[in-house]
C-alpha cells in the first residue's frame, strides 16, 4: 500500500431513506425547532427502528429525554435530514 492511498479516505455514499423514513423526516420540516413526531398520523408510535436508522444516517439527531417515557426517542430534523428531505422533493419533480 503506498502513502497516496493510505492516505485517502474512503467515504460511503449517502443512502436515501426510505418511505416511511421520508415520511416521518418530512413531518419535521414545519415544526419549531424541526421537532419529529412520536406518532404517525393514525395514532401509532413511529417504529424505534426507523427513527434509530435515521439518527444513524444523520438526519434525525436525539432532542430532548422524557423522564416519564424514557423509552421514547424524541427526535429533530438536521441539517442533512432538510437536505434529503428537499432533494427528494427536487428528484420528484423532475
Amino acid at each position: 500500500m503506498n502513502a497516496q492511498t493510505a492516505s485517502q479516505k474512503i467515504v460511503a455514499p449517502r443512502r436515501r431513506p426510505s418511505t416511511v423514513q421520508r415520511q416521518w423526516l418530512s413531518r419535521g420540516v414545519g415544526q419549531p425547532g424541526g421537532k419529529l413526531p412520536l406518532f404517525d398520523s393514525y395514532g401509532q408510535t413511529i417504529n424505534p427502528q426507523t427513527i434509530k436508522a435515521c439518527v444513524r444516517e444523520g438526519w434525525a439527531e436525539p432532542w430532548i429525554h422524557n423522564p416519564i417515557e424514557p423509552d421514547w426517542l424524541v427526535c429533530r430534523l438536521t441539517d442533512a435530514g432538510r437536505e434529503v428531505i428537499s432533494a427528494g422533493k427536487k428528484s420528484a419533480k423532475t
